[in-house]
């Protein structure tokens, strides 16, 4: 179960981590930054477990990999909106973020909402109504890197009869 952060449409990568934070790839040291200009109590508010919850185009922006990686270090679950930049949300995969699309989802839910996550049945349950909110499943050569953790865990797997 995890706690709702709620963010608007087009969220970019220099909201999720400022580009003046770029200079390591250290997950923990992005994870103290991460949407720190944005929403300034995240990084100290942030537990474990706890989930984003986006409108359309999360993600725009430059391509760099510390995006997802600062997010998946702060200890977000996964990241469920009504759209990605396609290359935050091909990042995330291989980084290991879980990444969901969910049609409408930003109206469905409240900031501090508390949801649990089926990633086998590709849904959502808020824990105190009970509702449940469909996600769009992961193709299935997705899920199988998802699973291993990121791209390259998938590939020390020895996966490669997958690529």
């Amino acid at each position: 179960m995890g706690r709702v952060w709620k963010f608007g449409d087009n969220i970019n990568t220099d909201e999720i981590i400022p580009g003046r934070f770029n200079i390591t790839t250290d997950p923990k040291a992005l994870a103290e930054h991460c949407f720190c200009e944005l929403r300034p109590d995240f990084p100290t508010n942030v537990s474990p477990g706890d989930l984003i919850i986006a409108g359309e185009n999360f993600g725009t922006g430059s391509s760099r990999e510390h995006a997802p990686i600062a997010i998946k270090a702060a200890g977000i679950k996964a990241v469920i909106a009504q759209s990605f930049a396609r290359i935050f949300y091909r990042n995330s995969i291989n980084v290991g973020l879980p990444v969901f699309i969910s049609e409408g989802v930003a109206g469905l839910v409240e900031e501090n909402d508390h949801l649990e996550i089926d990633f086998e049945n590709f849904h959502l349950k808020d824990t105190k109504t009970g509702k449940t909110i469909l996600l769009q499943p992961l193709p299935p050569f997705v899920f199988k890197i998802f699973k291993a953790g990121g791209i390259v865990a998938f590939l020390k797997e020895g996966n490669l009869e997958d690529l």
